[in-house]
């Protein structure tokens, strides 16, 4: 697929590889910075994409979503990630569901909330501690391999995975001066 230009974003990457391996549902949390993924899956047919109130609630629909057969991708921000632990530690990670997350990181590179950044700082230790696999996604030649990859190891060991992608990759948001 090709982006303005002719060119391939990372957008566009990423939908035809949840498509390849069959990821149907993705509910979501708005943010700015994957309303292009968020408007390219709400576009298409193959998906069923609808906003959530929170991300707790995005992560409860797909695993009970996994258990009914279908597969699923809950995209969020840094900030929402925070309000994770809990439901990760004791629906995911305890019930062996390959939930897979992708998580448009702020709280870096020129960030003005403390908030953000304070998540930023904590998001990669607590899914360690989870024991959760976790990959960054800084260039856009990588981005096919390490989506592909993150979702069929999910899927085959049964285990959550989340998708950090990098305002190296996405251009992050834009703050004014």
């Amino acid at each position: 697929m090709a982006g303005a230009g002719g060119a391939t974003t990372w957008h566009d990457i990423v939908v035809e590889t949840l498509r390849r391996n069959d990821v149907r549902l993705v509910p979501y949390v708005p943010d700015r910075v994957l309303t292009p993924l968020i408007r390219a899956v709400e576009a298409d047919p193959f998906f069923t994409a609808f906003p959530t109130a929170r991300e707790e609630e995005a992560v409860g629909i797909v695993a009970g979503a996994w258990m009914g057969g279908m597969r699923g991708i809950v995209l969020m921000q840094t900030s929402g990630f925070a309000t994770l632990p809990n439901v990760l530690a004791s629906l995911a990670c305890a019930c062996q569901i390959p939930l897979l997350m992708m998580v448009s990181e702020r709280g870096t590179l020129g960030e003005f909330n403390l908030g953000q950044a304070m998540v930023c700082r904590t998001m990669r230790p607590v899914l360690s501690a989870l024991g959760i696999e976790h990959h960054t996604i800084t260039r856009l030649d990588e981005t096919e391999f390490v989506v592909d990859r993150t979702i069929r190891q999910a899927i085959a060991t049964q285990a959550p995975a989340c998708l950090i992608l990098s305002p190296l990759l996405t251009g992050g948001k834009a703050f004014s001066a």
